[in-house]
C-alpha cells in the first residue's frame, strides 16, 4: 500500500470517521478513466493510492447563507463520499465512423429564459416536475457494461461563415522588455485546511441537482465578474440518471456558469443563480460538437473580466481517449462575453493551436493585475510545466499583443511555442490569483508526483515561485483534482474548490496560512 493510504484524514472538516479508517489497497480501476462522457483520464493519484473514508452523513448547516430567498443549505441535507468502488460502470467500446466535420463549426442559437424566484423555504424543490426521480437501488453486485461509443475519423467540409469579429486597435508586434527573475519566497506555511461544505450535486449547499438539474459535475473556476459578484464555470454537466464514477448519466452539457453573492464563506459558498436556457435547467454556455475524435468538448480553465466584458479560457478536447493523465486538445483559445455571462462568443483569432500535440497553453489560467493579462498555461496533460504570457488589459483578443516571457524577457519572438518554465512541472489544471493587497503572487494545482494540491507562491508572475505546500492529498479526498482559488480569498485565509472524480462533483475548502 502507498503511504498515504494508510493515512487517517486528519484535516477533513464535517467529516466523522468512527473508529478510525476504512480502506480499500490495490483499488486501481484504468476502466473509469473511459467511463461515461467525461473520459479524462483520471489524476495519477489515483494510481498512487486508493482510499475509500467511510464517513458518517454530513448534515448541511441550517444557518442559511447570504443570498436571495430560497437559496442555501437545507438542514435535513446529507452527503457522504462514493465509494472508491463504483457500483455502475459503463465501458465504452469505440467503433469507427467516418463523419463530414464542417469548418467552422455551425454556433447554436443560445436559449436563455430568466428564472423564477425559488421557494422561500430551500428544502422545497422548485421543479418537482422535473427533478423528482424514482428511488436507485444500488445493484447487490457492481454492475458492469459495455456501451458502444462511435470514434469519429473527420473528413473536412466547408461551413457556415462565422460572424465577423470586432477589429481591435490593430498593430504591431509586442516590444521585447527585461522581467528577470526575483528570489523566491518560502514555501507558504499551511498549518490547517478543512472541508466546508459539498458545493455542487445531491446533498449539496446548493441542491443544484434540483434547482438547475446539475447532478453531477466539476471544477468550479471562479473569478469576480463585477464589484460584489463571483462567476463559478462548470465543466461537464449531467443530469438525470447521473451515477459516480465520473460523468455518465443523461442531459449532459459541456459546461454550466453559476453565480454567487457570498460573502460569508466559512459556512460554504450558495449559489443564487445559473444561466438556464429553460425552467431550472442550467445550460450549456459554450458549445461543442460532442464528437470523440473531433471535439467532444469544450472545458473552462479559467475566467477573468476587464470593465463589463468577461472572458473565459477554455480548451477544446479532441478526445479523453489517452494515455493516462493526459487527454488531446484540438487548441486552447478565449471566449468573451458582452451580456454579463449568459452568452458567450469564441474568437476565432486568440487560441493556442496543439502543434503535434505537445505546446502550451492548451490549458490556462489567466489572471488581470496591474494593466495586464498574465497568461499561465500547460499543454494538454497533467505532466507538463507552466508557462507565462501577459497581453495588456485592452487588447486581450490581439494574438500580435501578447508577450510571452522566455529565458528573462518578455518577448514575441519564436510565439508561444518558444515560452520557457516559470514552473517545473507534473503541474495540472492550474489556478492562479494575484493578491494586490500582499502584493502576493499564489498558484494552485494537482501535482500528480505527489498525489495533491499544492500552492506556491511568488513576488511576480514570472517568479522565481517558492517550493509548493501541500494542501489536501487523496488520503483526504481520494480521486482528487482541481484546486480552484477564490479570487476574495486573503494573504492568510484562502478557499478553494476541489473535485473528486468518485463522486463526480465539487467541494469547498479552506487553508489557514501562517505568516
Amino acid at each position: 500500500m502507498h503511504p498515504v493510504a494508510a493515512a487517517c484524514p486528519s484535516r477533513t472538516a464535517r467529516l466523522h470517521v468512527p473508529g478510525g479508517c476504512d480502506t480499500i489497497s490495490s483499488v486501481i480501476r484504468a476502466v473509469h478513466r473511459r467511463s461515461g462522457r467525461k473520459r479524462r483520464g483520471l489524476p495519477v493519484a489515483v494510481t498512487l493510492a486508493a482510499v475509500v473514508v467511510a464517513a458518517q452523513p454530513v448534515n448541511a448547516s441550517a444557518d442559511e447563507a447570504a443570498g436571495i430567498p430560497g437559496t442555501g443549505p437545507c438542514a435535513t441535507d446529507a452527503w457522504r463520499h462514493e465509494s472508491l468502488v463504483p457500483t455502475e460502470l459503463d465501458i465504452p467500446v469505440p467503433y469507427p465512423v467516418i463523419t463530414t466535420v464542417p469548418y467552422p463549426a455551425p454556433e447554436p442559437v443560445p436559449v436563455r429564459v430568466e428564472p423564477d424566484p425559488l421557494p422561500a423555504d430551500p428544502c422545497a424543490d422548485p421543479c418537482p416536475d422535473l427533478t423528482d426521480e424514482p428511488e436507485r437501488t444500488p445493484p447487490s453486485v457492481p454492475r458492469i457494461g459495455l456501451k458502444p461509443s462511435p470514434f469519429h475519423f473527420g473528413l473536412p467540409v466547408p461551413g457556415s461563415e462565422p460572424e465577423p469579429s470586432v477589429p481591435g486597435p490593430g498593430g504591431r508586434n509586442a516590444p521585447i522588455e527585461p522581467a528577470p527573475l526575483v528570489p523566491a519566497p518560502s514555501a507558504p506555511n499551511v498549518v490547517e485546511v478543512t472541508t466546508v461544505a459539498k458545493q455542487t450535486g445531491a446533498g449539496s449547499i446548493n441542491r443544484t441537482d434540483k434547482r438547475w438539474q446539475v447532478y453531477g459535475t466539476d471544477l468550479g473556476i471562479m473569478w469576480e465578474s463585477e464589484p460584489g459578484r463571483i462567476a463559478v464555470a462548470f465543466g461537464d454537466t449531467v443530469g438525470k440518471g447521473f451515477h459516480p464514477p465520473g460523468g455518465q448519466g443523461e442531459d449532459w452539457r459541456s459546461n454550466v456558469l453559476a453565480f454567487s453573492t457570498d460573502r460569508d464563506l466559512a459556512d460554504g459558498m450558495t449559489f443564487d443563480s445559473m444561466v438556464q436556457d429553460s425552467r431550472c435547467h442550467a445550460a450549456e454556455i459554450l458549445s461543442s460538437r460532442k464528437l470523440d475524435n473531433v471535439e467532444i468538448t469544450v472545458i473552462p480553465t479559467s475566467g477573468f473580466a476587464v470593465g463589463p466584458r468577461q472572458y473565459l479560457t477554455y480548451m477544446s478536447i479532441r478526445t479523453w481517449n489517452s494515455i493516462p493523465a493526459t487527454w488531446w486538445t484540438n487548441h486552447g483559445g478565449i471566449a468573451y462575453s458582452d451580456d454579463g455571462g449568459s452568452t458567450w462568443t469564441k474568437d476565432p483569432n486568440t487560441r493556442w493551436d496543439n502543434i503535434f500535440g505537445v505546446t502550451n497553453f492548451q490549458v490556462a489560467a489567466a489572471v488581470p493585475a496591474e494593466g495586464y493579462v498574465y497568461l499561465f498555461g500547460t499543454p494538454n496533460t497533467r505532466l507538463g510545466s507552466v508557462a507565462l504570457a501577459r497581453v495588456p488589459e485592452g487588447r486581450v483578443l490581439e494574438p500580435d499583443a501578447y508577450q510571452y516571457w522566455r529565458d528573462g524577457n518578455w518577448t514575441h519572438e519564436g510565439g508561444f511555442t518558444a515560452a520557457t518554465a516559470v514552473v517545473h512541472g507534473p503541474a495540472a489544471e492550474l489556478s492562479v490569483r494575484y493578491d494586490a493587497a500582499a502584493r502576493r503572487w499564489q498558484m494552485a494545482y494537482l501535482d500528480t508526483a505527489k498525489a495533491a494540491i499544492v500552492l506556491r507562491e511568488s513576488h511576480t508572475p514570472q517568479g522565481a515561485w517558492s517550493e509548493s505546500a501541500r494542501l489536501v492529498g487523496v488520503e483526504e479526498h481520494a480521486e482528487l483534482y482541481g484546486g480552484f482559488l477564490h479570487p476574495w480569498s486573503t494573504d492568510e485565509d484562502v478557499y478553494f474548490m476541489l473535485s473528486t472524480w468518485s463522486d463526480y462533483n465539487t467541494f469547498l475548502l479552506r487553508t489557514r496560512i501562517e505568516r
